[in-house]
């Protein structure tokens, strides 16, 4: 009888749905000597958790502390910022340089100045006019909707 109640108790537990007095009952039963022999590969599994449970978990870890007074935290932080502040100098100047270093299109003569200038105009005028068309084929698509729809 006893042995149905155990294996009924054994289903339980491992279908997740045990209540804490169950399983204490179960590691009760497989600490006895008394354990069915069919049941017996449940026994170390059970002792397992009776000598888990009974060990001290409760281990002091120690972390260590930085001992820094304020003054040395001042002298460190100190150092930090103006180590980033000279990083972000260098970093500004050597991007400075790279950017003035570049040839802007200066020109000698004024002819060839005009020249180049006029070619900028020109193709900046060739896209305007191509965005234009865009525009004008917008707005036939604009009228067309507008009929069918009327608004």
């Amino acid at each position: 009888m006893e042995s149905n109640k155990i294996e009924l108790l054994l289903k339980k537990y491992f279908e997740g749905e045990s209540s804490i007095a169950e399983e204490k009952e179960l590691q009760k039963y497989f600490a006895s000597a008394g354990v069915a022999r069919h049941l017996e590969k449940y026994k170390s599994m059970f002792g397992y958790f009776a000598y888990a449970a009974a060990q001290d978990s409760k281990q002091e870890t120690k972390v260590p502390q930085l001992s820094l007074n304020k003054k040395q935290n001042r002298v460190w932080l100190s150092i930090a910022a103006s180590i980033v502040v000279l990083l972000g100098a260098g970093t500004y100047v050597y991007f400075d340089r790279q950017v003035s270093n570049q040839d802007l299109g200066t020109y000698d003569s004024p002819e060839a100045a005009l020249k180049e200038t006029q070619k900028a105009l020109a193709m900046l005028s060739k896209n305007v006019n191509v965005g234009i068309e865009s525009v004008i084929a917008l707005e036939e698509y604009e009228d067309s909707k507008n009929l069918i729809f009327k608004e």
